[in-house]
């Protein structure tokens, strides 16, 4: 009989205890220390956390069977018990393939964070070496667009430039022999060719500020001013042509002398060649761009300030700047950035997050009788705990009736509010 009753208490104790036949054989193979490298790490990252969630698993499936009896609902009970099996055995299913999606998920992040990072540095060298033509192409649009003509003032500051060293040039020698004469000293023609190239951009300038006052008296028809002017005009271009033409003239001369034989140019030609040229280079260059560019150089001289209107005719196409399309890549790239690794996260965080979420079920089954985890998860934001079961509400008594007294007016309701005719 007591060998009947040992063998019945070995028989509870060994179904009580199972868990212990085989965890050490499950621990010892999920380890792998005896293994190679490679393996040994395959094991510890498929086997050990499952193995693990499922010896947890079969203790705890004997603590709860074990309440059973002291259980009110019995059946879901055993139910949920079962319940939570499966969800820990779609929980291992899920571990094991979410660890092959999060490493496809982080082949394909570094895949796209190459190609981002190799777009990013084209469009950077695309940026630099565009960045000039950029430049170029605003300050064109800008001269364009603006009301103020500078491209003719630019072309006749750049004309008078050249006139000025053209006949710095050339006046040299003579101005070096007069001061030389007067001073006694030999002068050098690099310590007077920066005052004459000053003192000539000077007469250049004023001739083609002579010449614009003198255009706008003959379109205002101011007799008085226009002879004045005119006056002016006439001794402008007898000074140039005398003290600077006529050099640039005599300059030419040699050349006329190679190509002719007993050539003589006498004063008259040389002056009248002189007048011809100094008439031909002003009118070329008033009529292309001195008479739109002096007027403004004589007003910001003047300090009139400058009336400027505005130009209502936008262009057909319409700008877009290269840096803002180069900005607007670099946040879409960092919004990118953060939406890829929140998602790779998720997917190295909720595989074993699974097995887990299973494990702590069977806790929970067994401390307050219901799971604390919604399984599976598909997002980090599921990790947080379910509600716990809302305790039934409990109506409050209800208010003692009272009794009409029989004399009292009967209530009629809506009646009440019922107008009478």
């Amino acid at each position: 009989m007591l060998n009947d009753n040992s063998g019945l208490v070995k028989l509870i104790l060994a179904i009580i205890l199972f868990p212990t036949f085989f965890q050490e054989m499950f621990l010892l193979y999920a380890w792998g220390g005896q293994d190679s490298v490679w393996l040994m790490l395959s094991k510890r990252i498929f086997l050990l956390l499952p193995v693990t969630a499922i010896i947890l698993g079969c203790w705890l499936t004997v603590a709860c069977f074990l309440t059973v009896i002291i259980r009110p609902n019995r059946q879901e009970y055993v139910e949920s018990i079962f319940i939570t099996w499966w969800d820990l055995g779609k929980s291992i299913a899920a571990f094991w393939g979410g660890i092959f999606k999060f490493v496809f998920d982080l082949a394909v992040a570094l895949f796209s964070l190459v190609k981002v990072a190799l777009l990013a540095a084209w469009s950077l060298v695309q940026e630099l070496v565009l960045m000039p033509f950029r430049l170029l192409g605003n300050m064109a649009r800008n001269v364009a667009t603006s009301p103020i003509p500078w491209i003719a003032v630019v072309l006749t500051l750049f004309w008078c430039l050249i006139e000025a060293t053209i006949f710095t040039y050339v006046m040299t020698p003579l101005v070096v022999d007069t001061f030389s004469n007067i001073t006694g000293d030999n002068l050098t023609e690099t310590g007077i060719r920066v005052p004459l190239f000053i003192f000539l951009l000077f007469v250049v300038l004023g001739s083609y500020a002579v010449l614009s006052t003198f255009v706008e008296s003959v379109q205002k028809k101011s007799i008085v001013t226009i002879l004045g002017i005119g006056m002016i005009e006439l001794v402008v271009l007898f000074v140039e042509v005398v003290f600077l033409y006529r050099e640039f003239v005599d300059a030419l001369v040699p050349w006329f002398a190679q190509h002719s034989q007993d050539f003589e140019l006498g004063v008259f030609w040389t002056l009248a060649i002189s007048t011809f040229v100094w008439f031909g280079i002003r009118s070329l260059s008033w009529f292309l761009f001195a008479a739109h560019g002096t007027p403004t150089i004589m007003i910001v001289i003047q300090g009139k300030g400058l009336a400027l209107t505005e130009n209502r005719r936008q262009p057909t196409v319409p700008y877009k700047s290269i840096s803002s399309d180069f900005m607007a890549h670099i946040k879409q790239d960092v919004a990118w950035a953060q939406t890829t690794g929140d998602a790779l996260l998720g997917s190295f965080i909720l595989p074993p997050m699974q097995v887990m979420g299973a494990a702590i079920n069977f806790c929970m089954l067994l401390i307050s009788g219901h799971h604390l985890f919604a399984l599976p998860f598909k997002h980090v934001d599921e990790l947080r705990p379910m509600e716990s079961p809302a305790k039934p509400k409990v109506d409050p008594a209800p208010e003692a009736k009272t009794v009409r007294p029989k004399n009292t007016e009967p209530n009629f309701g809506d009646l009440r509010n019922v107008e009478t005719h």
